[in-house]
């Protein structure tokens, strides 16, 4: 009864929405004319059209040939989407002197070309969006004062900002977000200052191999990957006490797994003069052997995999709520990190609710890679650093990192090595079944992986070509399980129900990683952690939706900022999540249980207005949405989502 047809679907929302002016229905016509399609998700629209075509016209050979080009167009990302970044706020922003009431330090000065004048500013700045500021409401002070969107809730006489002393009190001194780029580090790195001293001394002895592999790879008879990536039993002259050569194996052992070993320390005098604060440890004295190094201890644990432009921190905050384990940072590439980029650190970003956290890294080369581990060992706070090996885009792929790395195995092994010689906690690696479909190579790689040094790894049942089409192959997922025993092997994909978990368990992994990109169980539904837990399938109302939608606003506020320009951030984000969140079904339409992650299910009307909108994928529905939170758009928005809803075909 709830099942209906598409036009009465979208009749029944403009029905009960807000009436559109006259302008905006012709800039909406003008829009679909010149075929930015925010109407309906392309892969919707495409297999409608599509399926329309085939049966008017099956021997048209003109439409023939338009159907590749409109498939291919409905794959993968939202490539060419419009530039959805306002920059309206720009133009009349005050100046952050000003906000932070030291108007006469201005480093600027008469060159500053922010606003100084907070009258001119309010005059200029758009309507508050309501009369209550979270940050002011939850630790009693808004650091953005005028400037914040809900600037009412705690303005004074004379523009001054107010401040609950006491609940200001019970914030002063905790650190809520840890792992910030401060100033002085985003300068060292820039300018090419910091110590790389473990990265340098493993890549010093990685380059020395690799010059005697040249040298006499023909005459000791070693294969050519073990000539470039280990080192030959034959043992080298003028190597001595040279503290920058690895130390030989000895009979019996294997010479690949000690030849990429990293070096002892350089001597006791280049010790002697590291300053140290406290009193003397054995760490600082006796180097801590990799069966002494911390353990990660997550097995049967859900595991919340990073998710690349929505896995963000207020979103992460809403999964451990609902009863996340373990969490895990967006994909951060290691060239970025190393140059300082502001925005590739804000992904390191971690909440102090977060207990279990990882961050997870991406790169194709060992040195850079090497790098990067040590720089995050000394600055920041985290549980576990995890390989990025299962991307499947080809910006990544092209270059060699993600999954092009499977393929490439000196250099995988190179960076396993490197990064575990100079990590302190765990490294763990994500894979895929292969880079070809129908051509796995996973069970070959793990037992290597254990040997390099991987406390863990994450396996997605799918390969890089099958991208995430199709349903994951468990029963693969279960036999790497038993290849690579001891070490544990948590597995990923098509999890969208307490059941597929259960399933999953019984597949022999340690535990299971919930969703990451398209289609995502996560993103779909976050409930899913509680209902595992609690092995129900939870039939949530839209409000109970609605109302994780607004804690999720409120976080984006304390994150982002509550000004112009962080409201809109946040917005982009909710919209970003909505494009998923809408491809869910109430437990109490369904005729079968539970939802399979990739059907395609029909129109059909929900319990109340509420729970229809939501269900809607037309990118207007979810802009009135973010508008029932955030307040009306800037004017001229767009949206487009980053990823196309190709799972469903």
């Amino acid at each position: 009864r709830f099942v209906t047809s598409k036009e009465q679907f979208h009749a029944y929302l403009r029905e009960r929405g807000e009436p559109r002016g006259q302008d905006e229905e012709e800039e909406k016509e003008e829009e679909q004319e010149v075929g930015i399609g925010q109407g309906e998700p392309p892969a919707k629209r495409v297999k409608a059209e599509g399926t329309g075509r085939d049966k008017e016209n099956q021997e048209d050979a003109g439409a023939e040939e338009k159907e590749p080009v409109e498939r291919k167009r409905a794959r993968g990302q939202n490539k060419s989407r419009p530039c959805m970044k306002p920059n309206h706020y720009e133009q009349n922003r005050l100046c952050p002197s000003v906000t932070q009431g030291c108007a006469d330090k201005c480093f600027f000065g008469p060159r500053c070309r922010f606003l100084h004048d907070v009258g001119e500013y309010l005059a200029l700045k758009p309507p508050d969006l309501g009369q209550r500021c979270v940050l002011f409401d939850t630790f009693g002070k808004c650091t953005y004062g005028v400037t914040c969107r809900f600037a009412q809730a705690h303005l004074g006489a004379g523009f001054q900002n107010i401040v609950n002393t006491e609940l200001a009190k019970q914030w002063e001194g905790k650190a809520l977000v840890r792992n910030n780029l401060s100033k002085e580090l985003q300068h060292r790195l820039r300018k090419r200052k910091f110590s790389f001293k473990k990265a340098e001394e493993f890549l010093r002895a990685l380059s020395k191999l690799r010059g005697d592999g040249r040298k006499g790879g023909k005459g000791t008879g070693c294969s050519a990957e073990e000539q470039e990536v280990s080192n030959c039993t034959t043992p080298q002259e003028g190597c001595g006490d040279d503290p920058a050569c690895p130390m030989l194996p000895e009979q019996g052992e294997d010479p690949k797994a000690d030849g990429l070993q990293s070096p002892s320390p350089r001597g006791d005098e280049e010790a002697s003069s590291i300053q140290t604060v406290g009193p003397v440890t054995d760490e600082d004295v006796i180097k801590l052997r990799p069966c002494e190094k911390k353990k990660l201890e997550i097995q049967g644990k859900l595991y919340l995999a990073p998710l690349t432009t929505c896995g963000n921190l207020p979103f992460r905050r809403i999964c451990k709520r609902l009863g996340a384990d373990v969490t895990c940072g967006e994909m951060a590439v290691c060239t970025n990190l190393l140059q300082g980029q502001a925005s590739e650190w804000a992904l390191l970003k971690r909440h102090h609710t977060e207990d279990i956290f990882g961050v997870q890294l991406e790169g194709a080369f060992p040195d850079t890679m090497t790098k990067c581990a040590e720089l995050l060992n000394q600055t920041i706070e985290v549980d576990f650093v995890d390989i990025n090996v299962g991307c499947p885009i080809d910006l990544v792929y092209k270059k060699g990192g993600g999954c092009a790395l499977m393929t490439r195995s000196n250099k995988f092994e190179q960076i396993v090595r490197g990064m575990h010689s100079v990590l302190d906690v765990p490294l763990t690696v994500k894979i895929r079944t292969g880079v070809q479909e129908k051509m796995n190579v996973a069970h070959k790689l793990l037992p290597k992986l254990r040997e390099w040094g991987a406390a863990m790894v994450t396996l997605h049942g799918r390969s890089r070509e099958q991208r995430y089409t199709r349903s994951a192959d468990w029963d693969y997922i279960a036999e790497c399980a038993q290849v690579a025993r001891p070490m544990p092997l948590f597995g990923n994909g098509d999890i969208l129900s307490y059941e597929d978990a259960n399933r999953a368990m019984q597949m022999g992994v340690s535990g299971i990683m919930i969703a990451r990109q398209v289609p995502g169980g996560a993103l779909i539904k976050p409930w899913l952690f509680t209902e595992i837990k609690e092995q129900r399938h939870w039939d949530i109302s839209s409000s109970e939706r609605f109302e994780l939608l607004r804690d999720f606003t409120n976080y984006g506020l304390e994150h982002w900022g509550s000004d112009t320009q962080g409201v809109e951030k946040t917005r982009k984000f909710l919209l970003e999540w909505l494009s998923f969140l809408c491809r869910y079904i109430p437990v109490g339409l369904l005729e079968f249980l539970p939802q399979k992650i990739n059907e395609r299910p029909p129109y059909y009307m929900g319990r109340d207005y509420l729970e229809t909108l939501m269900a809607s994928q037309n990118v207007d529905d979810w802009i009135r949405i973010s508008e029932l939170l955030l307040g009306p758009v800037p004017p001229s928005f767009t949206f487009l989502p980053k990823h196309k809803a190709n799972s469903y075909r």
